[in-house]
């Protein structure tokens, strides 16, 4: 072992370097997350832009003016389509912002007093000396409302600490045109500084980095596409006003790891109260049974398929990544652990066939 160590360093030394880096990347994620975000919609936009590129005149000639041609067309493409989809779910919040503004008394009145009809019909059917129990708990709700009220004050005072996440996602549309502009060299640059020996293992590990990312970010479109389906059909038999834009919403915010579910639930919520107050449990129940279907069935279930890990064995690595790292850890195990398998398969391959190399070269001449 210690032979194979000595003879292939430099590959050691590579995936040593990479577990470094990945482990810098994750003490400074919050910084980081910007940045993440801007490679994921470089990756997408990519394919769009060469085929810009290989049809925008003059062909075969001025290449970096034509690509800086395809970035600002893509970008104009891709601020149509985020302005298309927001006009839609704004004019639906909004709509129903001012309607629930104006029913608001008569909604919370209402609501107060079923609530308060469906606790006293609870607490009348309990024995004698749970009631008067149940009536002290009930009083207590004081103490939980200043805790709540603890917990926003908290909330609010981390928003200066999140500085760096707002101007990271301020100059997002600066770095996501330069990283566009300038993929193909980027990439030449950060290899051709390695030596000839260490360069084609870093180029190997860079493909298969992007065959995993592509994979991954393939079964989370899968994901948006059927929460957005499941919803809409849900909204659709509810009779709920703005069914198609709440359910895109929905379908959209599942790409935001952990809160974008409750973002676009919410939103759902806040539709039904304002227009069908009746429905909005039913709402409620609708958004909170497709989430449970979908993380504990769909995620394992797709996850496992564009990224080649068994449903079983996904199960178990979301549970860690869960326990180890919270929402960081559901949203990396998935995409670390294939890009670590497909490493391993390239190293194990790559020493199969070194030592048939050796082999054959220490083979006497017949």
């Amino acid at each position: 072992m210690a032979n194979v160590f000595v003879k292939h360093w430099r590959l050691v030394a590579l995936i040593l370097g990479i577990i470094l880096f990945l482990w810098i990347l994750y003490l400074l994620r919050i910084v980081v997350l910007p940045f993440a975000v801007g490679l994921i919609l470089a990756y997408l936009m990519m394919p769009i832009i060469w085929w810009l590129e290989k049809k925008l005149p003059p062909r075969h000639k001025w290449p970096g003016f034509r690509r800086i041609i395809a970035v600002l067309i893509t970008f104009l493409l891709l601020l149509a389509i985020l302005g298309a989809f927001g006009y839609v779910v704004v004019t639906a919040v909004v709509d129903a912002t001012v309607r629930l503004i104006e029913n608001a008394p008569a909604i919370i009145a209402n609501s107060i007093y079923r609530v308060q009809q469906w606790i006293d019909g609870v607490i009348a059917n309990l024995p004698v000396e749970w009631q008067t129990e149940s009536w002290e708990l009930i009083q207590g709700g004081e103490d939980l409302g200043k805790t709540i009220r603890d917990g926003l004050l908290r909330a609010i005072s981390t928003i200066p600490s999140s500085y760096a996440v707002i101007l990271g996602f301020a100059v997002l549309p600066f770095f996501l045109f330069y990283i566009l502009k300038d993929s193909e060299k980027l990439t030449h640059a950060m290899t051709s500084a390695m030596p000839p020996s260490v360069r084609v293992h870093a180029r190997s590990v860079i493909d298969i980095i992007e065959r995993v990312l592509g994979r991954y970010i393939r079964a989370q479109i899968m994901l948006g596409v059927i929460v957005a389906y499941f919803t809409l059909i849900g909204l659709l038999i509810l009779k709920m006003p703005f069914s198609l834009a709440l359910s895109l919403l929905a379908g959209v915010m599942e790409m935001v790891p952990t809160l974008g579910p409750w973002i676009s639930g919410a939103v759902a919520v806040l539709v039904a109260l304002a227009i069908t107050p009746d429905k909005a449990i039913w709402v409620v129940i609708l958004y909170l049974g497709v989430q449970a279907v979908e993380n504990n069935l769909l995620v394992p279930k797709i996850q496992s398929a564009y990224l080649r890990i068994h449903p079983a064995v996904m199960i178990v690595l979301l549970v860690f990544g869960a326990y180890f790292a919270g929402f960081w850890g559901i949203l990396i195990i998935g995409p670390l652990t294939a890009t670590l398998v497909e490493v391993f398969k390239y190293i194990r391959s790559f020493y199969q066939a070194q030592k048939i190399l050796d082999s054959d070269s220490t083979e006497p001449a017949a």
